[in-house]
């Protein structure tokens, strides 16, 4: 099952909230990540631009969005991320995909790095 990153940060209302009644969040968002389909795997609160994350297993992209919609629905996210995470084993045959796929670079960036290149053997044969 692919798995993500979730990343959200509260707003200051849901803050005040928790402040007020504290509860493991983790904890809240794993019998709706079930019921999509999913577990959770570990969740963190964190400091920085997000205040907490959790990476799921979700059974595909639409329970993945399914779930992004639902805890952006409810008013306590100001920002949240949903990022698809690759196992290195996936990372390498999308690399290899990669290597394979022939992608065009644009004409005019193909222009300026052949300048560039013939630029830099002129100055070291100076």
């Amino acid at each position: 099952m692919p798995h993500y990153l979730l990343q959200a940060s509260y707003t200051s209302d849901a803050w005040a909230a928790l402040a007020q009644e504290p509860e493991d969040r983790i904890e809240a968002i794993k019998p709706v990540v079930q019921r999509l389909g999913g577990r959770v795997l570990s969740g963190y609160l964190s400091f920085g631009e997000f205040d907490i994350l959790a990476i799921v297993e979700m059974p595909d992209a639409v329970s993945a969005a399914a779930f992004s919609m639902a805890s952006s629905g409810g008013g306590a996210i100001r920002v949240r991320r949903t990022t698809l995470l690759l196992t290195p084993e996936e990372a390498k045959q999308a690399m290899r995909m990669a290597g394979g796929s022939a992608y065009p670079i644009p004409n005019a960036l193909q222009s300026a790095l052949s300048q560039d290149a013939a630029d830099l053997v002129a100055s070291v044969g100076e």
